[in-house]
């Protein structure tokens, strides 16, 4: 079974609403905090809006990629419950979960099996270790069959271009899901309809 969906890249109100309103809510909604090479960022005055809204049981994800203090001092009061972390090494990952008490998805970026053997030096400190693709802000796909070994213990998340009609695919994996390009129109933006597609047949699968 799916453990759940994850949303991510949302920076409009509209969407949002529609999301944790839902009859299927996702289990996650991402915001891009810090990474301004991405379409999907939000800056910090309309972010600190976006997110004073009941989640109900939907946890807010702030995405940092390799946040500066000031970074996570800015943002230390939001409504999130866990930091994404790309490119931050394990100290300071321990010590970023220690000070502001927030839970920690670890995001590693893959292409190969030494790249997924990473995990292994996060997996005491981080909540959840995120498998992605190499493309940061762009959707690009890696080999999901490097994950095949990994311990079913682990609480683990798989992102890298996943498409709607590939969720099927994951019933038997014990896997979050993570999903932002499939689920946007050909202008970039959040589609509601694909959004309402993918949480209605997410329901199905998960567990």
């Amino acid at each position: 079974m799916i453990k759940g969906i994850k949303i991510c890249g949302i920076s409009d109100s509209k969407t949002l609403s529609f999301i944790l309103n839902h009859s299927h809510p996702a289990k996650f909604v991402g915001f891009i905090v810090n990474y301004k090479k991405s379409k999907r960022y939000v800056e910090f005055e309309k972010l600190k809006n976006l997110v004073l809204i009941d989640r109900k049981q939907t946890s807010f994800v702030s995405v940092l990629v390799n946040p500066t203090n000031d970074d996570l001092e800015k943002i230390k009061e939001l409504n999130f419950d866990y930091y994404q972390l790309y490119d931050v090494d394990p100290n300071r990952t321990k010590h970023i979960k220690d000070k502001y008490k927030m839970k920690i998805i670890t995001a590693l970026t893959v292409s190969n099996k030494e790249d997924v053997d990473k995990y292994k030096i996060y997996s005491e400190i981080s909540d959840i270790i995120l498998f992605d693709s190499k493309g940061y802000d762009k959707s690009e796909s890696f080999d999901h069959n490097l994950l095949n070994d990994l311990p079913s213990d682990l609480d683990k998340m798989i992102a890298g271009n996943i498409q709607i009609n590939d969720i099927s695919n994951f019933n038997n994996k014990d896997y979050h899901i993570d999903l932002s390009g499939s689920v946007e129109n050909s202008e970039g933006k959040k589609d509601i309809n694909k959004i309402d597609e993918l949480l209605n047949l997410v329901a199905k699968y998960e567990a």
